[in-house]
């Protein structure tokens, strides 16, 4: 393989080769860029909240996604990787999350939730969340969630505020509408 330097990369080329590669190199910035503002997002949460866990879920096709990016107070939380149980987060969940809807449960063992929810959160050492959408004009792209694992937790009025400001900044990002 021939390397060559940066004076002989030209981006105003009509090579196809050096167009593929520009148009490659600039997607891996812009993944960079994305994943960057994410970490740095999730981890000031997790600080500020005094939780322990912020984890952004990415739904990678309709209602199917996973957790890509975790904030941990201890690697014992760790769940980067996991996804919901489909019969848990149906169009009804979706619907809710689209329009907006911001979920607080203090604690999953006294509020009334449906039994498949509470038993996957117990799953993932949950006993209360924080839940917002993270909406771009194609629709609902993730969920900003924060878990506090050890004990009930009660959310704030500006923890919630908090929490929907940096879901609005990621879904306003330029990496993020790109992605």
């Amino acid at each position: 393989m021939q390397l060559h330097s940066q004076a002989e990369f030209d981006p105003n080329s009509n090579n196809p080769a050096e167009k593929g590669l520009q148009r490659v190199l600039q997607r891996l910035v812009q993944t960079m860029q994305r994943d960057a503002l994410v970490r740095q997002t999730t981890n000031n949460l997790r600080e500020s909240l005094q939780v322990d866990r912020v984890v952004l879920y990415y739904f990678y096709s309709q209602w199917h996604g996973q957790v890509t990016f975790e904030a941990l107070s201890s690697e014992e939380f760790a769940i980067l990787g996991s996804s919901g149980p489909d019969e848990c987060f149906n169009d009804e969940y979706a619907a809710l999350y689209l329009a907006g809807r911001t979920r607080a449960i203090a604690d999953i063992e006294s509020e009334p939730i449906n039994p498949c929810h509470r038993d996957f959160l117990r799953t993932l050492q949950v006993r209360a969340n924080l839940v917002v959408p993270i909406l771009v004009p194609k629709g609902l792209w993730g969920l900003l969630v924060a878990h506090h694992c050890q004990a009930p937790h009660t959310w704030t009025e500006s923890d919630i505020q908090l929490m929907q400001a940096e879901a609005k900044t990621l879904a306003t990002s330029p990496y993020i509408l790109e992605s």
